[in-house]
């Protein structure tokens, strides 16, 4: 056999092979003309094909057998071109020159004839057992590979040592052989480099090597080898091409037993390297018979398979047994054949897919949830009605029965008796009927107290508010001075990775015990399409990659400016396997350099290198290893990388652990001349080709976090102005041209505004004064939100005083209003605070502290409100009384506007009381109206429940930048062009390797190695990818480092005599020129391999062979002779460090997860990995994780539902327990948290309607809804619970003394806080907070003021209020039960 290496090359001789065929067209055309037609005859029959009197190679067509016969007869009849030319000079007469031309015709024509003779007669016995079809060498290319002679020949015994070296190889081939020693050699030599593809299939290599050693040793040779084409090399007659005739059977069975075969350096299949990714053994063969061209791996001449040998010459397929992958004798590992009987019974169970159950009505398609609550509602509905109907009428009969009774209750309530007897409802006209009934309030325990404290305490500041409001202020300012320790994280990792996090721990554990993940520069290059909703066009033209090289040539002269020194990209790019970077980008197929654009081919290399940048050294990178086209290229679809609308072009940087190191510091300089490059150069660039240019660098997503976190600060400042502008207005009372400016409340508005910044100043002061580090978060949403809440006990507060009788001392009316409202705004508060405050529990950082900030700042804005705000509201009655101009107290007003007026003024009710008492809840009080109001709330409430089914986790990575960011484009693009998924590794702790351990065979994948090892699990479960989000089989440094240890792989694991590494032949030179280890080509001698299979226990290397040889590997290039080799592939795979004990500590196997576009899907794969990971540890008993660098980011969301129902629960339970203490009342508790609960799932449903996602954001605004929410309730229901009445009346009653308070102080106040955040420039506030606030003020008033009342006025708690008959001598009291 000729050196025929198993890589194949770019047929690029077909240019070639066009002009070889006109060449030979001619030469025969030429012929024809001067010899006559037998000579062609016998050339044909001793040739048998015309064409095959010229054979071509790369440098053109080699003289014909013809000419090469007749040379030395005719001196130089047939010339070095093939044509036939007569070199002799014309006679002068005809008759002599005829005569000698018949001369030299006849000499030909005879010693053709003759020559055919001896051709024939070796053709009768050419096709016979035990003789050859060619045998020995008889030349060599100009490219050193060698040529078989084409002559036949009987077999010949080989000597003892000739037979020994290729029984080894070629157990089949015994006896005679048709190979000599040398020829040997050279078969061993050239299947060297496909041996460690496939050697850790013992199936697959068997059937391998057959093929190539009956094609060189075989004895019956001859019976299915013909040789097509003769070549002539230094006057020598070469083999230029053969038939193989074998039959379909042995293609079949080889290609079976190969086709799963991996090669894990590069997580895919074997069959790509060393078949071309062919799909069936046809297309296999077709990639190794192509001939080469010179200096390019594969055939030295052409070999055509074929399966229609003819059987009359004598010809006979070759059909040697195949073994198939799963045959026990010669087992491959399940990874490397999933069709193994022993595989197919223990295939790993894949996640099940839970499909969503749907109903089809129709052409309508409803889940089956929404259908089954549907149904329930209807159910609901039906029953309530008919419920109300039925007690509706029974009312009405009752009502006619009872007419005569004076004081009858709503709903049929039995008579009140005044006279000692207790009633569920007390008519509130009774007192004013009757002089001689006084009416009161008796309170719970908590609740009187609390009333007590706050009468005494509104006494004392009314009497004393410099004190309070001088010593609240100083307390807020002392907290204040924490703000010199202010500090902005910045740092996405400490962000939104809780601490304690198991990911994080994780990737700790990854990044110091192996290496931490590079860092990622990147550009996306992208054609536009031509017309809307139209295909972009392909990015693949000859333009676009010279623009490519172009931006490439700027690139590689950014020279940032770190400390005085210069740093460019080779200074901080990853070299896995040189002095070239890693970068991944089309121009890697030329090698990065532009002048090889024209000399490869152009644009046709880069196509060919598509299909073949596993195969072809022309396509290999600069950085000596092979680009797989999915990571340079996107928008395509399927393995159509010409349809690829996309370039990526990333630039690995290395990374370390320490973010404070100059390493680190080194990159980020270079990052941003990088991104300032792009802005400043490329963009005009690629805009003028009509591309578009999207990019990114590691630093980015910090960089404009950083710049956002100013960017808002002019919203901030109008929202407090307009906040301003709102409670000077709600403050003060109805507008009056003659004393509108004492009655208004500018200042008092301004100096509540004033204090709801200390509050937020008090908060982020003493949280910095503790070392908490503050958030983009807090600094713009915590002043809004605050503002929101703290405004509205502001309202109730001025309102509750200007309700007071004006006869009364200031000092009275102060202390009566901090007694009717301050248990109330306390509760509100504290439930507010409590709501905060369990958010502080969510484990992402930035909601957590977002959260405890938020808690504190409400607390203080409500210590301050009922300390220096009631002390401004004694100041602002003063101004007023004393007739001083409201924003300039020192003026003093004239006594034009009499007492009166003001009297009058502050006694009349405002419109919007006026309108909640004789219009809102008279409406409210219809029968028909309570019915409709409870169908149709109670019908959001199950639809939110349905919905929720389709609120997915996660967070947009756009959200949170800037609206202007440019890695807007980019994370669109990434999701819309890329066509591979994050790496994934699988690390494994504490590997055993000794000899006494199973971990080996339990991890490895080859054979011999367990059906359930990690790796083959792995194989399966790439398999199913859609479930198992796994795209290929792991890179394992194990079974590579297996397979380079062991005999078979020759080429790999070799020493020279005296013990030390020897490396491959084809990486020279080995050694200095004074060694003697040197031959005088530069390639090692007296290297033998590592081992013998004798030197294994059990087809493993011991505890000290794999303890020294491991080493070795970690430092042996791959190349052509040894593909296997560690370095770069796995230099930071395995740790070493303590492994001289038996145990590595850390070691990984890296594959790839799919594409991964949507936050489902990242949420689904990480769950996916760890319950594998869970999965195989628990069966193997070895301790296994999944590491990949977004895991940390994303495990959050795995539990998120469980974290937010938890949570929600808390805050509801805590809200409902406060509401208990303070109103003893479980019925009025149970009714708050029933709202409570259906503004929540409303929320959610609002949620699934916006599409806003569940992440930590999300689920803290939920709970803070909890808080906020209980202003629009637990008011009304105080109101409610103090009147007299029936429901209906102490309904109205409530919504007349509290409803405008609530709708102007809490509703209003609330929006205008929350509106102006709908301006943000950074997304994440538009849709978490403004949008979900929004809904949460708008949910919390149509519950606060519609559903709250009708609820209240049909099942609402019996009244606090007790009437006190007054006798002269005695006192009796009558009191209601709860």
């Amino acid at each position: 056999m000729g050196k025929t290496t198993i890589f194949g090359h770019k047929d690029s001789s077909n240019i070639r092979v066009n002009r070889s065929r006109q060449i030979n067209r001619k030469q025969g055309e030429f012929c024809k003309f001067i010899i006559p037609q037998k000579i062609d005859f016998l050339a044909i029959n001793s040739l048998n094909s015309l064409s095959l009197l010229s054979v071509t190679n790369s440098q053109g067509p080699t003289p014909p057998v013809a000419g090469a016969i007749l040379r030395p007869l005719i001196g130089g009849l047939c010339n070095d071109s093939g044509g036939i030319t007569v070199m002799m000079t014309l006679p002068r007469r005809l008759s002599t020159a005829v005569a000698c031309f018949q001369f030299f015709l006849f000499v030909c024509i005879c010693n053709a004839e003759r020559y055919n003779t001896r051709i024939l007669a070796t053709q009768s016995e050419k096709h016979g057992e035990e003789y050859c079809a060619m045998y020995d060498i008889c030349g060599a290319r100009s490219d050193g590979k060698v040529l078989n002679c084409p002559f036949g020949s009987p077999s010949v015994k080989p000597d003892d040592l000739l037979s020994a070296k290729i029984q080894s190889l070629c157990p089949t081939i015994s006896g005679n052989i048709c190979c000599t020693e040398a020829q040997f050699d050279t078969l061993r030599t050239q299947v060297q480099q496909a041996i460690p593809f496939l050697v850790g299939c013992p199936a697959c290599l068997r059937n391998f090597l057959n093929l190539f050693c009956e094609l060189t040793c075989s004895p019956h040779q001859s019976q299915f080898i013909n040789v097509t084409s003769i070549s002539k090399i230094k006057n020598n007659m070469t083999v230029g091409g053969i038939d193989y005739y074998i039959t379909d059977t042995f293609g079949e069975g080889l290609f079976d037993s190969c086709k799963d075969v991996k090669f894990g350096t590069m997580n895919s299949r074997a069959i790509e390297f060393v078949g071309a990714s062919a799909k069936n053994f046809k297309e296999w063969f077709a990639f190794i018979g192509r001939k080469a061209d010179l200096q390019v791996p594969g055939s030295p001449y052409g070999i055509n398979f074929r399966p229609d040998a003819d059987v009359a010459t004598g010809m006979k397929p070759m059909n040697v047994t195949t073994y198939s992958c799963g045959d026990t004798s010669l087992g491959c590992s399940c990874g490397d054949c999933p069709s193994s009987p022993v595989c197919s019974s223990s295939t790993l169970s894949s996640p099940h897919n839970k499909g969503s159950c749907s109903v089809k009505i129709g052409s309508l398609k409803a889940r089956c949830v929404e259908v089954s609550l549907a149904i329930v509602y209807i159910i609901l509905a039906s029953l309530f009605l008919a419920w109300g109907l039925f007690y509706k009428r029974g009312a009405r009969k009752t009502s006619l029965r009872t007419r005569p009774l004076v004081n009858v209750t709503n709903g049929g309530d039995q008579v009140q008796h005044v006279h000692g007897k207790k009633d569920k409802n007390i008519p509130m006209q009774m007192p004013e009927d009757n002089p001689q009934i006084a009416s009161g309030v008796q309170l719970s325990v908590v609740q009187g107290y609390m009333a007590k404290t706050f009468r005494l305490y509104g006494a004392w500041v009314a009497r004393n508010p410099v004190i309070v409001l001088c010593s609240s202020l100083a307390v807020v300012l002392l907290l204040g001075l924490g703000l010199i320790r202010f500090q902005v994280e910045t740092r996405p990792e400490k962000l939104w990775v809780g601490h304690g996090s198991r990911a994080a721990e994780e990737k700790q554990y990854f990044d110091s015990h192996l290496a931490p993940f590079y860092r990622i520069e990147q550009l996306l290059l992208a054609t536009k399409p031509l017309a809307t909703h139209e295909k972009p066009p392909s990015i693949v033209t000859e333009e676009n990659i010279k623009l490519l090289f172009a931006i490439q040539d700027k690139v590689d002269g950014i020279r940032a400016n770190y400390t005085g020194s210069l740093v460019s990209l080779t200074d901080i790019c990853m070299k896995p396997l040189g002095e070239a970077c890693a970068t991944q980008s089309i121009l890697q197929y030329y090698k990065m350099d532009p002048k090889n654009f024209e000399n490869y081919g152009g644009i046709e290399h880069a196509e060919y290198c598509f299909q073949h940048y596993t195969s072809d050294e022309n396509c290999m990178s600069a950085f000596k290893g092979p680009l797989e086209p999915s990571t340079a290229l996107g928008g395509f679809s399927g393995s159509n990388y010409s349809e690829a609308s996309a370039f990526i072009i990333t630039y690995p940087v290395n990374n370390v652990i320490d973010k404070e190191s100059n390493e680190t510091k080194r990159a980020i300089a270079w990052e941003k001349a990088f991104i300032k490059l792009v802005e400043d150069e490329l963009l005009p660039m690629v805009a003028s080709k009509n591309l578009t240019l999207s990019y990114s660098s590691e630093s980015s997503i910090e960089e404009e976090l950083k710049r956002e976190s100013t960017a808002d600060a002019i919203t901030i400042l109008i929202s407090y102005l307009v906040m301003f502008a709102y409670i000077s207005l709600a403050l003060g009372d109805t507008p009056r041209f003659t004393s509108f400016y004492i009655s208004s409340k500018v200042l008092l508005g301004l100096s509540g505004v004033m204090l709801v910044m200390l509050s937020v100043i008090a908060s982020v002061g003493f949280f910095s004064a503790i070392g908490v580090k503050s958030t983009l978060i807090i600094m713009e949403v915590i002043p809004f939100l605050v503002l929101a809440v703290g405004v509205d006990n502001m309202c109730i507060l001025v309102h509750a005083v200007k309700r007071q009788q004006v006869e009364l001392p200031l000092e009275g009316r102060i202390s009566n209003a901090l007694a009717e409202v301050g248990p109330s705004i306390t509760l509100a508060s504290l439930s507010e605070v409590l709501a905060f405050a369990v958010g502080s529990f969510i484990p992402m950082p930035a909601c957590r502290v977002f959260s405890m900030f938020a808690a504190l700042a409400i607390l203080l804005d409500f210590l301050l409100q009922v300390t220096a705000f009631v002390a401004l509201i004694v100041f602002d009655f003063m101004r007023a009384e004393d007739q001083r101009i409201d924003c300039f107290p020192c003026i003093k007003a004239s006594s034009s506007v009499s007492d009166t007026d003001q009297v009058n003024n502050q006694r009349k009710s405002g419109l919007l009381t006026r309108y909640m008492k004789e219009v809102h809840a008279p409406i409210l009080g219809l029968w028909v109206v309570k019915l409709v109001v409870i169908a149709v709330f109670a019908a959001l409430s199950l639809a939110s429940i349905a919905l929720c089914t389709r609120i997915q986790p996660g967070l947009e990575q756009q959200i949170v930048m800037p609206r202007d960011s440019y890695l807007q484009g980019y994370f669109n693009n990434v999701s819309e062009y890329l066509r591979i998924g994050p790496p994934l590794y699988f690390v494994v702790k504490n590997y055993n390797y000794s000899s006494e351990s199973r971990h080996t065979n339990q991890l490895c994948s080859i054979n011999h190695c367990d059906a359930n090892s990690l790796l083959n699990e792995i194989s399966k479960a790439s398999l199913v990818p859609t479930s198992s989000y796994i795209a290929k089989p792991a890179a394992s440094w194990l079974d590579d480092f297996l397979v380079w240890v062991s005999p078979e792989a020759f080429g790999c694991c070799r020493k020279f005599t005296n013990g030390s590494y020897c490396p491959p032949d084809d990486q020279p030179p080995c050694c200095s020129s004074s060694d003697g280890s040197c031959s005088t080509n530069g390639f090692c001698k007296d290297c033998t391999t590592c081992f013998r299979h004798s030197d294994f226990q059990n087809d493993r290397p011991t505890t000290p062979q794999f303890k020294e040889k491991l080493p070795w590997f970690l430092d042996s290039l791959p190349s052509a002779d040894c593909a296997k080799g560690g370095h770069g592939a796995y230099t930071n795979s395995v740790e070493l460090t303590g492994f001289e004990n038996g145990i590595i500590q850390t070691s990984s196997f890296r594959t790839y997860h799919t594409p991964l576009n949507k936050q489902v899907d990242f949420v689904n794969s990480m769950r996916a990995a760890r319950e594998f990971s869970s999965r195989v540890s628990d069966s193997l008993n070895i301790e296994v994780f999944p590491y990949s660098v977004f895991y940390m980011f994303f495990e959050q969301y795995l539990d998120i539902w469980k974290t937010a129902l938890i949570s929600l629960a808390i805050a509801i339970g805590a809200v409902f327990v406060v509401c208990l203490v303070i109103t003893c009342s479980l019925w009025s508790s149970s009714i708050i948290v029933l709202v409570l609960v259906m503004i929540l799932v409303d929320m959610l449903g609002v949620m699934a309607i916006l599409n806003i996602q569940l992440n930590a954001v999300s689920v803290v605004n939920l709970v803070m809804s909890v808080g906020i929410a209980v202003e629009f309730c637990v008011h009304i229901t105080h109101a409610f619970l103090v009147s007299s009445g029936d429901r209906d009346q102490r309904t109205k009653e409530a919504l007349g003394t509290m409803g405008a308070s609530v709708f102007s102080g809490i509703t209003i106040t609330k929006l205008v806080g929350v509106i102006v955040l709908c301006f943000s420039r950074t997304e994440i506030f538009v849709v978490y907070y403004f949008q979900m606030y929004l809904a949460l003020v708008l949910l919390g008033f149509l519950h606060g003021l519609i559903f709250l009342p009708v609820v209240l006025s049909m099942f609402g708690p019996p009244s606090r209020r007790v009437l006190i008959e007054r006798k002269e001598d005695n006192k009796s009291s009558a009191s209601s039960s709860l």
